[in-house]
């Protein structure tokens, strides 16, 4: 399609807005305090990390890469440099852009596994043998609508998928329309948690095959025992079509465009670095998506 084709070709654009707002909080006032200040800004060390991940450069290459557009611009700008760029992402807390609603916005919440590449791996690239392989899970509720990220949280492994439906939903300031979210996130702590957000939010969620319907489902039944009864009325096919559970595989492309754009693995080490790593990356994708999407249509 000729629209697509255009929002690729604007992908390739190499046009850089920087802000008169940027260029005056580049180097930070001083503060006053003892000690040496920082030479740099959140914004500076933040703007290099988006240039790592969108171009997937290490840091003295986005060193490099960041000094040439800057002198390009023809801004008198001093730009960190690779070994400022690490030390400073350990505690950099990446101001997200996220699209906000103009109203009710519905949520698709969906997981993910990120790769570490941690010392196990390079001791078995090095020397053979079996590395110890470290994950990342990378939660995030995404918008059906737009594709833009709304919120994000990376944790270890050991985080459950349930218990991070609060901490993404408490990222949204919009009214919560509906949150769809497949069979692992099925749950009374889950339909609470919504409830608590915004009690008008339809839940989407497929019952487990072992569910069974609350002692008030007879006289006053909730979303969960409206959910089975549909389910045996109509079976699962049907109760996917009639509440519209297909979109949640707009979920899974977000997951996908991640891996495919940022990449299956974190070049951070510690886990605050890769926290920071992980939400620039979101907001890498969300300006992106920006640029343009591909249109689906079922064909019949």
């Amino acid at each position: 399609m000729p629209e697509y084709d255009a929002a690729l070709r604007r992908r390739g654009d190499l046009t850089v807005w920087v802000t008169p707002g940027a260029m005056a909080a580049w180097t930070p006032p001083r503060s006053g305090r003892r000690g040496r200040p920082q030479q740099y800004s959140a914004i500076a060390i933040e703007t290099g990390l988006m240039l790592r991940l969108a171009f997937g450069r290490p840091w003295r290459q986005t060193e490099g890469m960041l000094a040439s557009i800057l002198r390009l611009l023809g801004l008198d700008l001093p730009v960190p440099d690779h070994t400022t760029f690490s030390r400073r992402s350990v505690d950099l807390s990446v101001a997200k852009a996220l699209s906000t609603a103009r109203g009710p916005v519905n949520v698709v919440i969906d997981s993910t596994g990120l790769k570490v590449f941690g010392a196990g791996e390079w001791q078995r690239e090095k020397h053979g043998g079996k590395g110890h392989r470290t994950w990342r899970k990378l939660h995030l509720a995404v918008d059906p609508d737009t594709g833009e990220i709304l919120a994000s949280e990376l944790t270890t492994t050991e985080d459950g998928d349930a218990s991070l439906v609060g901490p993404l939903l408490d990222q949204i300031s919009s009214p919560i329309a509906s949150v769809t979210a497949d069979g692992a996130y099925d749950g009374e702590p889950v339909y609470r948690t919504i409830a608590e957000r915004d009690p008008a939010a339809a839940v989407i969620i497929p019952p487990r095959s072992t569910a069974v319907p609350s002692n008030t489902a007879e006289t006053a039944p909730t979303q969960r025992d409206r959910h089975l009864q549909m389910i045996q009325a109509r079976g699962r096919l049907g109760w996917q079509k009639a509440v519209n559970y297909g979109c949640r595989s707009l979920g899974e492309v977000a997951m996908m465009r991640y891996k495919t754009l940022i990449g299956r693995r974190l070049h951070a080490r510690a886990l605050p670095m890769q926290k920071a790593e992980a939400a620039a990356g979101c907001k890498v994708i969300n300006v992106m998506t920006r640029l343009g999407m591909p249109v689906s249509q079922r064909i019949t």
